[in-house]
């Protein structure tokens, strides 16, 4: 049986961060993960529900950047009028569980648990995603990168709370894309995963990012992958050539229930080349 814990729903910022800064607090917000956990993992400890903290929500632009509260919800980002560099985010934000968890679930709840399978982070990766921390003692922002320090680590010291997740504007005319491959078509975890984020020019590849996902302990972007397709045709044949000649040591793919780490590896370029046209079919 789950142990008993201490539970407040703080309205203020103010009063979230106070506390924070108490040992042993857990934060909680959609819920999707710690819940379940405290089913197999029961602790003692307080909870800190910051769902009703008005200050973590919403999506706006401000100063040219995109500022994702907080306690916005996955189903807030599908749903969001965003330009199409935007498109992996909000790909990634339909296969996030049902409609129940992504009514509940959270984008900065998704890079707190920091699980390499984690449907949101590739996409954020690819849109130099920066993540926002507040404490009692101030404020800082790191990069996604720096934030995601191994599996299910992060950056996040006891007292801090995440307030957004911060991008900055993307490159002009780029179009962002998500390919999920699982054990099935929806409702499963991620075999692997492919953001993509790119800027075409005469059919031909002027900007590329890519980040993979489930293939190494955080999910990582490709940046030789990434070099070797700009100035390349959007042509499937080509791209996938080119993709299966190159060395991907950021990736250490292991094997579990769902998959080998051999077959992970073997179908991450088909994943790369899928994620690259999906971006291509909007420029036709």
């Amino acid at each position: 049986m789950a142990g008993a814990f201490a539970y407040e729903r703080p309205r203020a910022l103010e009063r979230a961060l106070e506390l924070v800064s108490q040992p042993d607090a857990a934060i909680v917000c959609g819920g999707t993960d710690f819940y379940p956990e405290r089913l197999y993992k029961p602790r003692h400890e307080s909870v800190v529900d910051v769902s009703a903290v008005e200050e973590l929500r919403g999506i706006e632009w401000s100063a040219g950047a995109l500022r994702i509260g907080a306690a916005a919800t996955w189903s807030e980002v599908r749903d969001a009028a965003l330009p199409p560099a935007f498109d992996g985010l909000r790909g990634a934000a339909k296969e996030v569980g049902a409609a129940q968890i992504q009514n509940t679930g959270t984008v900065a709840g998704n890079i707190c648990t920091a699980s390499p399978a984690g449907d949101g982070i590739p996409p954020l990766l690819t849109l130099d995603a920066q993540v926002e921390l507040r404490s009692v003692r101030g404020a800082r922002t790191v990069s996604l990168p720096q934030f995601l320090v191994g599996y299910r680590a992060t950056d996040r010291r006891e007292d801090e709370l995440v307030t957004a997740v911060i991008i900055p504007g993307p490159p002009a005319n780029s179009c962002g894309s998500f390919v999920k491959f699982g054990q099935r078509s929806s409702l499963v975890i991620s075999v692997v995963m492919v953001a993509a984020l790119l800027e075409i020019q005469g059919g031909r590849i002027s900007t590329v990012r890519l980040a993979v996902g489930a293939c190494s302990p955080v999910a990582v972007r490709l940046p030789a992958v990434e070099e070797a397709l700009v100035g390349m045709e959007l042509d499937a044949l080509g791209l996938l050539d080119a993709v299966r000649g190159l060395q991907m040591r950021e990736l250490a793919p292991i094997d579990d229930v769902r998959a080998t780490g051999a077959y992970r590896r073997d179908v991450v370029p088909e994943l790369i080349v899928d994620a690259v046209m999906a971006c291509g079919s909007d420029h036709e």
